[in-house]
C-alpha cells in the first residue's frame, strides 16, 4: 500500500519537472537511439534533491516529515560554509527509489537586508504547512511540492537576494520544485558506465555541463563521481505580471564505484550495497552551482 502511495507521489513530482526541464527528454531520446537504454523505465534514478529556507515553520524539519512517513531514513548531514547551507541525505526504503537529498539556507547568517526580504514573504507561514497535508493522500501530497507557500516575488527583491545568495533567490522563486534528479550512469553499458564516457556522450548531444570545479566532480576516496547539465532558462512570471529569464532546474548524473571490498565481484553481481553511498560536500557544493549565472549565463 504505502509503496504504491509513493509511486503516486513521484509521478505527481516528476510529471512538472519533466515539462520544465526539456533536457530530460532530450537525454533520454538518445540513449534509446544510441542504445543505451531501450526504454527510460532502465533508467536508475540516484538521488532527487530539493532546496529549502531555514526559516521558522519551513526547512529540512518541516520538509523531510513527507518522505520519512514513507519509510526514508535519515542519514548524514553535510555544511556548506560558504554557501550558508545546512543538508541531510535520506536512505530509501527500498533500494529501487532514489536517495534524497534535502538542503536548507541559513537564513539567519545573511545580511539583515536579505533576511527582511525572505521575512517578508515566509512570516505569513504561521505554522508548518506540512502538518495540514493528509501525508496518506498522494495527490495533496503531490500537490503541494508546487502549491505556493508564500506570494510571488518582486523582480527587486530577486535580484537583490541574488546578488547575496543565488540559493536564496532561486528558493523565493522557485520554492519546492523538484531540483534536480539524478542518472546512475555505472548502470549503464560499458561503453557508457563512467562519467568521463558518459559526459562525452551529454556533449556530442548538445548538453551544456556544469564547469565549477571542473566537468567532473570527484570525491576524496575516488568513488563518487558526478556531474551535471547547467540549468534550464525559464521565463519566470513575477509580482505584478512582470516576466524575466531565471535558472530553472537540471539533470545530475553520477558514477559510484565498488567500495574495495567488493571489487572483485563482476559488474552483474554488484548490487546498490556494494557501491559507494551518502554523498561528498565538496561535489555537493559545485553541483549547487548549476543554476547559478556563471554556468546559465543569463
Amino acid at each position: 500500500m504505502l509503496q504504491n502511495q509513493l509511486d503516486q507521489v513521484f509521478k505527481a513530482l516528476f510529471d512538472p519537472y519533466l515539462k520544465r526541464v526539456p533536457d530530460v527528454a532530450k537525454i533520454n531520446r538518445a540513449m534509446i537511439e544510441e542504445g543505451i537504454i531501450t526504454s527510460e523505465d532502465d533508467i536508475v534514478n540516484d538521488h532527487i534533491a530539493f532546496r529549502t529556507l531555514g526559516v521558522p515553520n519551513l526547512g529540512i524539519s518541516s520538509f523531510e516529515k513527507i518522505f520519512l512517513h514513507y519509510g526514508y531514513v535519515k542519514q548524514d548531514y553535510y555544511s556548506f560554509e560558504e554557501k550558508k547551507l545546512n543538508a541531510y541525505w535520506y536512505a530509501p526504503p527500498m533500494p529501487h527509489y532514489p536517495r534524497i537529498f534535502i538542503s536548507e539556507l541559513r537564513v539567519n547568517e545573511l545580511s539583515n537586508a536579505s533576511q527582511d526580504i525572505i521575512h517578508s514573504y515566509t512570516d505569513a507561514i504561521v505554522k508548518d504547512p506540512v502538518d495540514d497535508i493528509d501525508l496518506n493522500d498522494p495527490k495533496a501530497v503531490g500537490d503541494f511540492f508546487y502549491k505556493p507557500l508564500w506570494k510571488l516575488p518582486t523582480i527587486e527583491d530577486y535580484k537583490q537576494l541574488a546578488r547575496e545568495s543565488e540559493y536564496a533567490a532561486w528558493v523565493i522563486y522557485n520554492r519546492y520544485y523538484l531540483n534536480h534528479y539524478t542518472l546512475s550512469v555505472h548502470e549503464f553499458p560499458e561503453q557508457y558506465n563512467t562519467i568521463a564516457k558518459f559526459n562525452a556522450f551529454l556533449e556530442h548531444i548538445g548538453i551544456s555541463l556544469n564547469t565549477a570545479g571542473g566537468k567532473i566532480k570527484i570525491s576524496k576516496d575516488g568513488l563518487l563521481k558526478q556531474s551535471s547539465s547547467v540549468a534550464e532558462v525559464i521565463e519566470a512570471t513575477f509580482a505584478n505580471d512582470q516576466k524575466m529569464k531565471i535558472s530553472g532546474s537540471y539533470v545530475e548524473f553520477a558514477e559510484r564505484l565498488p567500495l574495495p571490498e567488493y571489487e572483485h565481484l563482476n559488474k552483474n553481481q554488484l548490487k546498490r550495497e556494494h557501491r559507494r553511498d551518502g554523498f561528498e560536500s565538496a561535489n555537493a557544493d559545485k553541483i549547487f552551482e548549476s543554476t547559478y549565472n556563471e554556468q546559465t549565463k543569463i
